[in-house]
């Protein structure tokens, strides 16, 4: 009888314990284990390099994201295994060592934003419905929030007098997110309409809103906008909040720390919007400036 099953668990239940890793990404680990101890079957944890070159060979139609998330997942296991003496070698040199392409982020347009804004201050049901409907954008622009701790929020994580909170985000790594003024005041409007009863800020029938309704609350304002809707998502509006602010002038650290980026490298890809601005900068205010020829 194969021991993968076992061992996967094991290795799951060390991922979250020891690194924090998030609940989609243990997910996705866990699928991507049991799928090629199928492909193998039942020989995952004993797999030797030819096994696993073959499996990568059975990766060449995947996009590269995928195969570079597969490769990573499939290292770290055969790491676990490595380290809890299960087994003396690791076959995963075999595996793909493909770097994938990260895309740019979409961005929308600060006109783009008020528009959006601007709808939801006329969207309904009703007075609570469209003071909660600003909130979320308010709060997805003004703070950066992801689409999950957005609408798992809890009031009590929210002070009148405090422009920021702290929540858990990725890995369970607590951050301090700022808030702006506007959505301070869009989420004090909000809590005087909103349901009593439970201590979600943006309660559901059965716990809180979905990320799946909150998509769909933001394509249905960006119809309303204007603004062709493969443009905009919650994550859309996260990288508008994150891109517009390094062009004011950000440090790309203390963004970094908003976003609640662990590698600052995540974080690097906004530059690609402030590349104009960083260059002015440096004409501007390098101390070398004064002394550069005449070109004229």
């Amino acid at each position: 009888m194969s021991n993968d099953p076992a061992l996967i668990d094991r290795f799951l239940e060390m991922m979250a314990v020891e690194a924090g890793a998030a609940a989609n990404t243990l997910a996705a680990y866990e699928r991507d284990l049991r799928a090629v101890s199928e492909a193998l079957h039942g020989r995952l944890a004993i797999a030797d390099a030819d096994d696993l070159a073959r499996i990568g060979e059975d990766w060449a139609s995947l996009a590269r994201s995928t195969v570079a998330r597969k490769s990573a997942c499939l290292r770290r296991f055969y790491g676990f295994l490595a380290d809890e003496r299960l087994r003396g070698d690791d076959p995963s040199h075999a595996l793909p060592r493909v770097g994938a392409r990260r895309a740019l982020p979409k961005v929308l347009n600060q006109p783009d934003v008020e528009a959006l804004i601007a709808a939801a201050a006329e969207f309904g049901p009703g007075e609570a419905g469209r003071l909660r409907t600003v909130a979320l954008m308010e709060l997805l622009y003004g703070s950066g929030l992801r689409a999950t701790e957005l609408v798992s929020l809890d009031i009590r994580a929210f002070a009148a007098d405090r422009p920021w909170l702290i929540l858990k985000g990725k890995g369970g790594k607590e951050r301090l997110v700022p808030l702006s003024d506007r959505a301070r005041a869009a989420v004090s409007a909000w809590l005087k309409e909103r349901p009593q009863g439970t201590w979600w800020l943006f309660p559901s029938r059965k716990a809180h809103l979905s990320r799946i309704r909150l998509y769909q609350l933001v394509q249905e304002l960006a119809v309303r906008a204007g603004i062709p809707p493969e443009r905009v998502s919650p994550h859309v509006l996260r990288h508008a909040f994150a891109s517009h602010l390094l062009e004011g002038g950000a440090d790309l650290r203390a963004l970094q720390m908003m976003l609640g980026h662990a590698d600052i490298a995540t974080t690097e890809i906004y530059t690609h919007v402030s590349t104009k601005r960083l260059v002015d900068l440096v004409n501007k205010a390098h101390p070398l400036v004064d002394a550069l020829p005449d070109r004229a």
